[in-house]
């Protein structure tokens, strides 16, 4: 075939840039669809291996408690089934949290103590173990705390916003129908009376309580010496250490060793149950979708915003 009698293919490719364009393409669509494959099924492989090895082999359970706290279903579902795993030798609670709503803290306390019937528990506070989260801390065997994180503020409120004033000055006023003087309050459009204010204290008084009377019976204190630890405040690992709110300083490496001195098996890995580790299915997903956002412009950074309702254990959000 010579120069001048070009084949035909060749010919329509130059006559037909976006033919050429699409064979390419497709060949590279094709290298596309089997190294997606490859992934896949080495995922998978990589997946199946790792549960493999979960049910065969002894370890530590890590479990996170970070960010606001709140009730968990899924939480709690993981705490139950880490009681009932023979391989799981003890488990670790990481604790990075300014607390949250008094029932999610609660919650955490309950499972935690019915976990340590079945196995050690061990707390590691890094930044921050405040309020609901100290709460969750103390239902373990023993805390470790860095000399420089946050503990305490041991204590509930309830806040309410008394925007009456504005209210008036726009010109608008609500109305309701109650079942009784303390339905419903407190309200928005008005301050807050007298008895609304003293039924809410009572509600605060006896959360608080419940809250002074775990701390003390956990840690070992006399109620007067948890009382003047439960003001509110925030101390560092250190003060916690010499008031008696943490066991030891340390991290996760110095919890092992006290596990290991607890009879729990040397060497043993450290695997985390909750929150699930991200697999690598939906490593792939998330960067996709992060590419696909920043291509359309959608990357700016979402606004962080949190709703807590009822009574909290919260040292700061």
């Amino acid at each position: 075939m010579n120069e001048d009698n070009p084949a035909p293919s060749t010919r329509s490719d130059n006559k037909y840039p976006l033919m050429r364009a699409l064979r390419r393409s497709r060949g590279r669509w094709r290298i596309f669809g089997f190294a997606a494959l490859a992934i896949a099924v080495l995922a998978l492989g990589l997946r199946l291996s790792n549960e493999y090895s979960k049910s065969n082999t002894d370890y530590i359970a890590l479990v996170a408690i970070e960010g606001v706290i709140a009730t968990s279903a899924q939480r709690m579902a993981v705490l139950e089934d880490l009681a009932e795993n023979e391989n799981i030798r003890a488990v670790i609670v990481r604790i990075n949290s300014p607390g949250g709503t008094t029932a999610g803290g609660e919650e955490i306390y309950e499972a935690l103590s019915a976990l340590r019937v079945n196995k050690p528990v061990v707390a590691v506070i890094n930044e921050l173990g405040a309020s609901a989260a100290y709460m969750g801390a103390i239902a373990t065997d023993r805390i470790f705390a860095r000399r420089l994180s946050i503990v305490g503020s041991i204590g509930v409120l309830f806040s309410h916003v008394d925007a009456s004033g504005l209210l008036d000055t726009i010109g608008i006023d609500f109305d309701k129908v109650a079942s009784g003087p303390l339905k419903a309050e407190p309200d928005a459009d008005e301050a807050m009376s007298d008895e609304v204010r003293a039924s809410l204290q009572n509600l605060v008084d006896d959360s608080f309580n419940w809250f002074v009377d775990i701390v003390a019976e956990r840690r070992g204190l006399s109620r007067r010496a948890t009382l003047a630890l439960a003001d509110g405040r925030i101390v560092n690992g250190r003060m916690a250490h010499t008031s008696g709110l943490v066991d030891e300083f340390g991290g996760q490496a110095e919890a092992i060793i006290w596990l290991e001195m607890q009879d729990v098996e040397e060497g043993l890995p450290v695997w985390q149950v909750y929150p699930p580790p991200e697999s690598f299915e939906q490593r792939i997903i998330r960067v996709l979708g992060e590419q696909a956002k920043t291509m359309l412009g959608l990357n700016a950074a979402p606004i962080q915003g949190h709703s807590l309702n009822g009574l909290v254990s919260l040292w700061q959000l």
